[in-house]
């Protein structure tokens, strides 16, 4: 059973969420509900309507095909034809994909970063800890972790590699929910600010071996906890 403190809602809010007119519909339709699905607002195996969402939205049934087609890509849904769409399960499998190609790709980049030390780079990364340590604080996991996504976007941004970063967040969704589950754990929260830190300042420090060091432990934070995310959320793991 989810612990009371950390229960997620079940169900899709009942207001209209209406979207910006001035975008196109379903890039909307599919950032929120996949933030919705990353946040646990809709854990696994939550149905999704498509003509309860059309109107949640307030879009024809079109966007929200789309927006369906994009998460089932990614596997944050399943499509059952005929019968139900819902929420997938986290796949341990997938998670630990994503892991492996995130660390790869940020290895590499945080080594660069930190052998042309740009202090003025460093600045912006504490200026974005000193936010999400805000929201550590407040227990406002939702903002902490779009400060944490900010973090890790800025090292793409520095080396010129935000395709890679779409292509990182784009597999990112199993283990993130992986994340979010274990974000309430006592201690979790200061434990990752406290990584942000100490790679920002080896970075800073021209120190790419220690900044290499930092970001391993920090990025296996939560597959080394596995067993015990898998013991509190049973029935959200499939393997």
């Amino acid at each position: 059973m989810t612990p009371p403190h950390t229960a997620p809602r079940r169900a899709i809010p009942g207001s209209a969420d209406r979207l910006d007119r001035d975008r196109q519909a379903a890039p909307q339709v599919f950032e929120r509900l996949r933030g919705m699905i990353i946040s646990l607002d809709l854990p696994p195996g939550s149905p999704l309507s498509r003509a309860a969402l059309a109107a949640q939205f307030g879009v024809s049934s079109t966007p929200i095909r789309d927006a369906l087609m994009r998460l089932e890509e990614e596997g944050l849904v399943e499509v059952f034809p005929q019968y139900a769409t819902v929420v997938s399960r986290v796949d341990v499998r997938l998670a630990q994909q994503a892991h492996f190609l995130r660390q790869a790709v940020e290895l590499e980049i945080v080594r660069g970063l930190a052998i042309r030390h740009d202090e003025a780079f460093v600045a912006e990364l504490n200026a974005t800890i000193a936010r999400q340590q805000q929201f550590a604080k407040a227990g406002d996991f939702e903002r902490f972790m779009t400060a944490d996504n900010e973090f890790h976007a800025q090292l793409y941004a520095a080396t010129d590699k935000q395709d890679l970063w779409s292509l990182v967040r784009s597999r990112s969704g199993h283990i993130d929910r992986l994340r979010r589950m274990h974000l309430p754990s006592p201690g979790k929260a200061q434990d990752i600010v406290r990584h942000h830190r100490l790679i920002a300042k080896a970075i800073g420090a021209g120190e790419p071996d220690e900044a290499q060091k930092h970001l391993r432990t920090h990025l296996s934070g939560t597959l080394s906890e596995l067993a015990q995310i898998r013991a509190r959320y049973p029935e959200y793991l499939s393997n």
